[in-house]
Order: structure tokens, then sequence, then C-alpha cells
């Protein structure tokens, strides 16, 4: 097995964690779920999507045992995000991929933080890479003492499941994902057509957003984990692998024999211009490890369960109070 490399991206996050002067607000952990422990049959012998070539393969359906664990209640949003660069000045890629009027989608000089990509503070946080969600990720730690990271694959299916066996979360209905999911639908086809000229596919239903959307706007799963499907895709630990062959039974993140090595992760559970079948508690995606997309690749954080203490029930009743107040106005949006 091949030690991964920490990137120079982390190393500096982590260095300037230490150094940056403390941030006006204080740094809190974002609201955590205790996911508990069990077994679940990972994968499914649906076919790959598409040509396979950004969706490894599901199969072979394997056992795996999970040991209880943390995930946070929300992908992390741009205001979690804004806090960790300014307390420590890290940079983030200057370019993302996004749609495009000439060529579908393209990389352009455009970063996290643009109005497009960004507009509100408790949307998720998107155009960043796996090497910035862990950069993320080890910077709250230092903050906390707590020992923060990316969720194993395993976890993360075993968490978007939250005990079913159905093809979604919600159940095998496909045609009422709107209600549970914000995903390629007609307001995101018509945002498209309108900005960039592009005619997509979309699910003739109605989710309330076009794009991204805040945090938390539709039904949470049996575990109290909300968008775990739709609204943007998330990164995991794991590298790619093209299949299960091999897979660890245990729910640990798996990182020897990569299909290319330290290159590519996996992503999961979709995003607004998902369609139907990426939104499967099954399917996978990946991406390059430098890769920053406004496409869909967000971000939450799990935490191993140990030593914590009060810490781990800190209150959230300002970013709580401040979540309603953002989804309040949402839903007056939606409304008008």
């Amino acid at each position: 097995m091949k030690t991964l490399t920490v990137s120079l991206s982390l190393l500096c996050a982590i260095a300037a964690a230490g150094a940056a002067a403390a941030p006006a607000k204080p740094v809190s952990a974002p609201p955590m779920v205790t996911v508990p422990t069990g077994q679940f049959t990972m994968g499914s012998t649906e076919p790959r999507i598409g040509d396979g070539s950004h969706n490894p393969a599901e199969q072979p359906p394997h056992l795996v045992r999970i040991q209880s664990f943390r995930l946070a209640r929300y992908e992390t949003t741009v205001g979690q995000f804004r806090q960790f660069v300014a307390a420590t000045g890290y940079r983030t890629q200057d370019a993302c991929w996004q749609f495009d009027r000439a060529d579908g989608m393209a990389r352009k000089d455009v970063k996290w933080d643009a109005p497009a990509h960004a507009p509100g503070e408790f949307h998720p946080v998107l155009c960043v890479t796996w090497d910035d969600a862990n950069a993320y990720a080890a910077w709250l730690s230092g903050q906390t003492g707590r020992r923060f990271r990316l969720p194993s694959e395993a976890e993360w299916e075993y968490a978007a499941r939250a005990g079913t066996t159905t093809r979604y979360p919600s159940g095998d209905d496909a045609d009422g994902l709107c209600a549970y999911a914000n995903m390629k639908d007609r307001r995101f086809k018509a945002a498209l057509k309108q900005d960039y000229g592009l005619d997509m596919l979309a699910t003739d239903c109605d989710d309330g957003a076009a794009l991204t959307t805040v945090v938390g706007m539709y039904p949470a799963n049996a575990f109290g984990l909300y968008d775990m499907i739709g609204n943007v895709a998330e990164w995991v630990a794991d590298c790619e692998h093209p299949d299960y062959q091999g897979a660890p039974a245990h729910g640990t993140v798996w990182r020897g024999a990569c299909e290319k090595e330290n290159e590519y992760f996996i992503t999961r559970g979709g995003s607004y211009a998902s369609s139907r079948t990426v939104l499967r508690s099954a399917a996978r995606g990946h991406g390059g490890r430098t890769n920053a997309s406004s496409l869909g690749e967000g971000f939450r954080i799990a935490e191993d369960i140990g030593a914590c203490d009060e810490k781990c029930a800190a209150n959230h009743a300002d970013f709580d109070a401040a979540l309603a107040s953002a989804q309040k106005a949402e839903r007056d949006r939606r409304l008008k």
C-alpha cells in the first residue's frame, strides 16, 4: 500500500492555522450527528452510469460493518469556508469549471467566493478541491481540538442510506425526488437555457431551486442528515478504484492500489446538476484531487468518536438561528 502524499496546499493550511491570529468570530464546529454502529450492503448491481468515465462501478455489492462516527448535519457552507480562508489566508485555485455558452463547460478564472457560486453564507461551498476540503478539516481540528476529516466512502453511503435498502433514501420512486433533493429539474433547465444557451435534459419536476440553495431545505434522512443527495456532490476520503473488488469490509478509508495513484478521488450524492440516476444512494462519482468545479463538488466533514467530552455537545444556537432565518428567506423567495 502506498502512502498518500500530503499536498503543499494542505501543509500550508495546517501551518497557517497555528500561526494566524485569532479570527474575528469564535471558531466552533458545525452541528454534528452521531451515526450509530451497524452494517449494510454497499453498492448495487446497476451498470456504470453513462460511459462510466466519471462514475466507477458499484459492483460487487458487499457487506460492510461501520463503527459509530459523527457526520456534519449539513454540507459545509460558504460562511464556514469563508471563516477558514479569512483566518488562515489559505489560497484556493484561481479558476474552476463552470457551465459555458460556447463549450458547454469550461475552466474559467472564477473562485469559490464569486457571487454566482456563493450567493449566500448558508449555501454550500463549491469550486473547492479535495485538497481544499482536507485543509479546512485540518484547520478546524486545530482550532477546536477535535479530529475532523472527510468521511470514508463506505461511511458516506451508510449514512446516506440511514437504514434503507431502496434506490434513494426516500424510497424507490424517482418521480418524487424533487420533494427530497435539489436536482436537475425544470428550474435548472430554464436557468441553463437562459444563462448559457444550453438545452439540458432534466426531470420534469420543480424542487424550488435552479442552482444551489440554502442547506437543509429538504427533509432530513432517518439519521437527521440533510442534503445527502443533491445540492452539491461531496468529496470523500477514498481515492478512485474502478469497482469494489478488494474494498475494505469495515468502512475504513480505501487508499491502496488506487486506479490513478493520488490523482482522482470519489464524490458522492450528486448535485443540483445531477439526474435521478446519479442521486441514488449507491451512485459513485469522481474528480481530480485538484479539480475545482461549480458543477457540483462540495463537502461535509466527519469526526471520529473519541475523547471529546462536552466539546461535542457545543451550543449551536447562533448557527441554528441564522440558518433558520436564511431558510425562511429562501422559502419566501420560492413563494414569489
